[in-house]
């Protein structure tokens, strides 16, 4: 693998999965319950806001952990490519993207997960997350870091 071109293929986060799972499984049971004690206690506006929420929370977890955690939605990416101007992306469905134009990218303070986001060759917006444990070696994590920190400032 020459330093021009870098592949790295992704790994299910199960580490990280169990996190995501302890963060929305009690925020959403809370948010759901309080919002069911409001509906009967007359408060309905206050338990719509609250259900709204709830909703949201399980919709926003389950794509979180089925998409990048466990990567089994058919967009979810099963591998990242990333040359000197272009970052590439197979997805669970087989379908190869490439990032061809505005690429950006976003790491986080921590260190644990990074983003990515471009358009692709018809013109399409398209944004990414990436975490440390998808990575099947902390030093792949590391070297994806170094080169998409390199390429795209």
């Amino acid at each position: 693998m020459d330093e021009k071109h870098l592949s790295f293929h992704l790994v299910q986060d199960s580490k990280g999965m169990t996190w995501d799972l302890l963060l929305y499984i009690p925020t959403v049971a809370v948010l759901a319950s309080i919002g069911a004690k409001l509906w009967y206690g007359g408060d309905h506006n206050l338990a719509y806001l609250l259900s709204f929420l709830a909703s949201f929370f399980f919709i926003a977890g389950a794509n979180r952990i089925l998409k990048t955690r466990l990567m089994l939605l058919p967009t979810a990416p099963i591998c990242l490519e990333i040359d000197k101007h272009n970052i590439r992306l197979t997805q669970r469905n087989g379908l190869k993207i490439d990032l061809v134009k505005n690429q950006r990218f976003y790491s986080d303070y921590t260190g644990k997960s990074f983003g990515i986001s471009g358009l692709d060759s018809s013109g399409a917006r398209l944004q990414f997350v990436f975490h440390k444990g998808q990575f099947s070696d902390a030093s792949l994590y590391d070297r994806a870091l170094e080169s998409l920190r390199h390429n795209f400032k």
